[in-house]
Protein backbone atom coordinates (compact mmCIF):
# COMPACT_ATOMS: atom_id res chain seq x y z
CA UNK A 1 0.00 0.00 0.00
CA UNK A 2 1.19 3.89 -0.94
CA UNK A 3 0.14 7.17 -0.35
CA UNK A 4 0.64 9.89 -3.34
CA UNK A 5 0.42 13.15 -2.47
CA UNK A 6 -1.34 14.85 -5.42
CA UNK A 7 -1.87 18.14 -3.13
CA UNK A 8 -1.25 19.42 0.12
CA UNK A 9 -2.30 23.19 0.04
CA UNK A 10 -4.59 25.33 1.43
CA UNK A 11 -7.41 27.40 1.10
CA UNK A 12 -6.42 28.00 -2.92
CA UNK A 13 -4.20 26.08 -5.06
CA UNK A 14 -0.96 27.99 -6.25
CA UNK A 15 1.99 27.33 -8.10
CA UNK A 16 3.70 23.46 -7.32
CA UNK A 17 0.93 23.23 -4.69
CA UNK A 18 -2.32 22.17 -5.17
CA UNK A 19 -5.08 21.49 -2.64
CA UNK A 20 -5.90 18.68 -0.76
CA UNK A 21 -5.61 14.82 -2.84
CA UNK A 22 -4.08 11.75 -2.89
CA UNK A 23 -3.96 8.79 -4.92
CA UNK A 24 -4.38 5.44 -2.39
CA UNK A 25 -2.76 2.42 -4.42
CA UNK A 26 -2.31 -1.28 -3.10
CA UNK A 27 -1.81 -4.32 -5.84
CA UNK A 28 -4.20 -3.05 -8.51
CA UNK A 29 -6.40 -0.78 -6.60
CA UNK A 30 -6.31 2.65 -7.06
CA UNK A 31 -8.37 5.07 -4.75
CA UNK A 32 -8.56 8.72 -4.96
CA UNK A 33 -8.69 10.24 -1.72
CA UNK A 34 -9.95 14.12 -1.72
CA UNK A 35 -10.21 15.92 -5.47
CA UNK A 36 -8.87 19.74 -4.59
CA UNK A 37 -8.29 21.58 -7.32
CA UNK A 38 -4.87 20.61 -8.98
CA UNK A 39 -4.65 17.13 -8.17
CA UNK A 40 -6.67 15.74 -11.02
CA UNK A 41 -3.69 17.04 -13.25
CA UNK A 42 -1.76 15.09 -10.57
CA UNK A 43 -3.54 12.31 -10.42
CA UNK A 44 -3.04 11.78 -14.42
CA UNK A 45 0.70 11.73 -14.13
CA UNK A 46 -0.48 8.41 -12.08
CA UNK A 47 -3.11 6.87 -13.41
CA UNK A 48 -5.74 7.48 -15.56
CA UNK A 49 -9.32 9.11 -14.20
CA UNK A 50 -11.50 6.03 -16.13
CA UNK A 51 -8.88 3.50 -14.66
CA UNK A 52 -9.80 4.28 -11.00
CA UNK A 53 -11.56 1.63 -8.39
CA UNK A 54 -13.18 4.47 -6.80
CA UNK A 55 -13.05 8.16 -4.88
CA UNK A 56 -13.00 8.90 -1.53
CA UNK A 57 -14.42 12.59 -0.31
CA UNK A 58 -13.75 13.27 3.40
CA UNK A 59 -16.06 16.61 3.05
CA UNK A 60 -17.38 19.44 0.50
CA UNK A 61 -15.42 22.31 0.81
CA UNK A 62 -14.10 23.46 -2.31
CA UNK A 63 -10.52 23.06 -1.36
CA UNK A 64 -11.26 19.06 -1.27
CA UNK A 65 -14.11 18.60 -4.06
CA UNK A 66 -13.80 21.06 -6.64
CA UNK A 67 -11.49 18.79 -9.05
CA UNK A 68 -14.74 16.01 -9.19
CA UNK A 69 -16.11 18.51 -11.27
CA UNK A 70 -12.92 18.94 -13.58
CA UNK A 71 -12.96 14.99 -13.59
CA UNK A 72 -16.77 15.02 -14.27
CA UNK A 73 -16.30 16.51 -17.91
CA UNK A 74 -13.47 14.74 -18.43
CA UNK A 75 -14.92 11.42 -18.13
CA UNK A 76 -18.94 12.42 -19.59
CA UNK A 77 -17.85 14.44 -22.56
CA UNK A 78 -13.82 13.63 -23.44
CA UNK A 79 -12.01 11.08 -24.38
CA UNK A 80 -11.75 9.17 -20.45
CA UNK A 81 -15.30 7.39 -20.62
CA UNK A 82 -14.79 5.07 -17.92
CA UNK A 83 -16.45 1.27 -18.72
CA UNK A 84 -18.36 1.41 -15.62
CA UNK A 85 -19.59 4.00 -13.29
CA UNK A 86 -16.87 4.84 -10.72
CA UNK A 87 -18.00 4.34 -7.01
CA UNK A 88 -17.69 7.94 -5.44
CA UNK A 89 -18.55 7.71 -1.57
CA UNK A 90 -18.48 11.21 -0.20
CA UNK A 91 -20.21 12.89 2.72
CA UNK A 92 -24.42 12.99 2.47
CA UNK A 93 -25.76 15.35 -0.31
CA UNK A 94 -22.20 15.49 -2.26
CA UNK A 95 -24.38 14.07 -5.17
CA UNK A 96 -26.83 17.28 -5.03
CA UNK A 97 -24.14 19.96 -3.82
CA UNK A 98 -22.08 18.87 -7.17
CA UNK A 99 -25.15 19.25 -9.27
CA UNK A 100 -25.96 22.40 -8.29
CA UNK A 101 -23.03 23.62 -9.92
CA UNK A 102 -23.53 22.07 -13.52
CA UNK A 103 -26.82 23.23 -13.74
CA UNK A 104 -27.76 21.01 -16.71
CA UNK A 105 -31.04 20.27 -16.10
CA UNK A 106 -30.32 16.10 -16.48
CA UNK A 107 -31.77 14.29 -13.93
CA UNK A 108 -28.80 13.04 -11.83
CA UNK A 109 -26.40 13.89 -13.94
CA UNK A 110 -23.38 12.45 -11.55
CA UNK A 111 -25.16 9.45 -12.39
CA UNK A 112 -23.47 9.46 -15.83
CA UNK A 113 -20.19 8.53 -14.96
CA UNK A 114 -19.73 7.90 -11.54
CA UNK A 115 -21.57 5.78 -8.67
CA UNK A 116 -22.90 7.90 -5.99
CA UNK A 117 -22.48 6.00 -2.42
CA UNK A 118 -22.82 8.51 1.24
CA UNK A 119 -20.14 7.81 4.29
CA UNK A 120 -21.69 7.71 7.54
CA UNK A 121 -20.14 6.97 10.84
CA UNK A 122 -18.01 3.18 10.82
CA UNK A 123 -18.94 3.46 7.23
CA UNK A 124 -16.74 0.09 5.54
CA UNK A 125 -15.70 -0.84 2.07
CA UNK A 126 -13.62 -3.22 0.59
CA UNK A 127 -11.75 -2.77 -2.08
CA UNK A 128 -9.66 -5.98 -3.66
CA UNK A 129 -7.45 -6.38 -0.51
CA UNK A 130 -7.62 -2.80 0.59
CA UNK A 131 -10.55 -2.11 3.18
CA UNK A 132 -11.44 1.21 4.39
CA UNK A 133 -13.65 2.61 7.07
CA UNK A 134 -14.98 6.13 7.83
CA UNK A 135 -15.47 7.89 10.61
CA UNK A 136 -17.15 10.84 11.42
CA UNK A 137 -14.69 13.72 12.54
CA UNK A 138 -15.40 17.68 13.70
CA UNK A 139 -15.55 20.45 10.88
CA UNK A 140 -18.77 21.90 11.34
CA UNK A 141 -20.40 20.22 8.62
CA UNK A 142 -20.89 16.30 7.44
CA UNK A 143 -16.88 15.29 7.36
CA UNK A 144 -14.87 12.09 7.45
CA UNK A 145 -11.56 10.96 8.07
CA UNK A 146 -10.37 7.73 7.31
CA UNK A 147 -8.85 4.67 7.81
CA UNK A 148 -7.05 2.14 5.25
CA UNK A 149 -5.84 -1.17 5.75
CA UNK A 150 -3.86 -3.31 3.64
CA UNK A 151 -1.56 -6.45 3.81
CA UNK A 152 -1.25 -6.31 8.25
CA UNK A 153 -0.39 -2.87 7.55
CA UNK A 154 -2.47 0.63 8.21
CA UNK A 155 -2.79 4.59 7.40
CA UNK A 156 -4.65 7.05 8.52
CA UNK A 157 -5.96 10.28 7.14
CA UNK A 158 -7.73 12.99 8.87
CA UNK A 159 -9.43 14.81 6.50
CA UNK A 160 -9.91 18.15 8.14
CA UNK A 161 -11.25 18.25 11.53
CA UNK A 162 -10.47 19.59 14.89
CA UNK A 163 -9.34 16.48 17.65
CA UNK A 164 -11.98 14.41 18.60
CA UNK A 165 -11.99 10.76 19.85
CA UNK A 166 -13.08 9.53 16.33
CA UNK A 167 -9.46 10.73 14.92
CA UNK A 168 -7.83 8.64 18.06
CA UNK A 169 -9.77 5.83 17.00
CA UNK A 170 -9.24 6.07 13.45
CA UNK A 171 -5.46 6.69 14.14
CA UNK A 172 -5.05 3.93 16.91
CA UNK A 173 -1.63 1.69 16.34
CA UNK A 174 -1.65 3.11 12.39
CA UNK A 175 1.70 2.89 10.77
CA UNK A 176 1.44 5.97 9.55
CA UNK A 177 -0.98 9.19 10.32
CA UNK A 178 -1.32 11.93 7.30
CA UNK A 179 -3.09 14.68 9.62
CA UNK A 180 -4.08 18.36 8.86
CA UNK A 181 -2.08 21.21 10.63
CA UNK A 182 -4.08 24.09 9.56
CA UNK A 183 -3.85 26.53 12.08
CA UNK A 184 -1.25 28.18 13.64
CA UNK A 185 -3.49 28.64 16.86
CA UNK A 186 -7.55 28.25 17.64
CA UNK A 187 -9.19 30.13 20.24
CA UNK A 188 -10.23 28.24 22.97
CA UNK A 189 -13.56 29.69 23.28
CA UNK A 190 -14.73 28.75 19.69
CA UNK A 191 -15.69 24.94 18.72
CA UNK A 192 -12.68 23.37 17.03
CA UNK A 193 -12.39 22.79 13.34
CA UNK A 194 -9.01 22.52 12.12
CA UNK A 195 -5.79 20.82 14.21
CA UNK A 196 -2.76 22.63 15.30
CA UNK A 197 0.50 21.31 14.77
CA UNK A 198 0.73 20.34 18.55
CA UNK A 199 -3.33 18.84 18.11
CA UNK A 200 -1.66 16.86 15.04
CA UNK A 201 1.69 15.35 17.20
CA UNK A 202 -0.04 14.80 20.34
CA UNK A 203 -3.05 12.98 18.70
CA UNK A 204 -0.13 10.78 16.84
CA UNK A 205 1.12 10.42 20.64
CA UNK A 206 -2.04 9.20 22.29
CA UNK A 207 -2.54 6.96 19.67
CA UNK A 208 0.56 5.32 19.38
CA UNK A 209 1.34 5.59 15.53
CA UNK A 210 4.60 4.82 13.86
CA UNK A 211 5.30 7.86 11.67
CA UNK A 212 3.29 11.23 11.12
CA UNK A 213 2.96 13.28 8.49
CA UNK A 214 1.47 16.38 8.26
CA UNK A 215 -0.53 18.10 5.31
CA UNK A 216 -3.10 20.91 4.59
CA UNK A 217 -0.55 23.64 6.49
CA UNK A 218 -2.63 26.62 5.92
CA UNK A 219 -0.56 30.10 5.07
CA UNK A 220 -0.22 31.31 8.68
CA UNK A 221 2.46 28.35 9.09
CA UNK A 222 5.37 27.28 6.51
CA UNK A 223 5.84 23.51 6.48
CA UNK A 224 8.99 23.68 8.20
CA UNK A 225 7.51 25.41 11.40
CA UNK A 226 4.45 23.02 11.14
CA UNK A 227 6.67 19.78 11.28
CA UNK A 228 8.90 21.09 14.33
CA UNK A 229 6.20 22.15 16.17
CA UNK A 230 4.34 18.60 15.49
CA UNK A 231 7.28 16.63 16.07
CA UNK A 232 7.80 17.95 19.67
CA UNK A 233 4.22 17.43 20.54
CA UNK A 234 4.85 14.07 19.23
CA UNK A 235 8.37 12.51 20.06
CA UNK A 236 8.30 10.46 16.96
CA UNK A 237 9.19 10.72 13.01
CA UNK A 238 7.55 13.19 11.46
CA UNK A 239 7.29 15.03 7.93
CA UNK A 240 5.51 17.58 6.06
CA UNK A 241 3.82 16.31 3.13
CA UNK A 242 4.51 17.88 -0.47
CA UNK A 243 3.41 17.40 -3.70
CA UNK A 244 4.97 14.27 -5.22
CA UNK A 245 5.94 12.92 -2.10
CA UNK A 246 4.85 8.78 -2.00
CA UNK A 247 4.24 7.17 1.38
CA UNK A 248 4.49 3.58 2.00
CA UNK A 249 2.74 2.21 5.44
CA UNK A 250 5.25 -0.71 5.73
CA UNK A 251 7.96 2.16 6.36
CA UNK A 252 9.67 2.51 2.89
Amino acid sequence: MELVVLGAGTPYPRPDRACSGYLLRADDIRVWVDAGPGTLANLQRHVRPDQLSAIWLSHTHADHTADLLSAYYALAFADLSPTAPIPVLGPPGWAERMEAFLASGEPNPMSRVFEVHELHDGHEVTLGGLRLTSRAVEHGLPAFGLRAEHGGHSLAYSGDTGPCPALDDLARDADLLLCEADSSTWPSDEPRWHCTPEDAGATARRAGVGRLVVTHVGPSLSPEEATRRARTAFGGPTHCAHEGDVYSPSGT
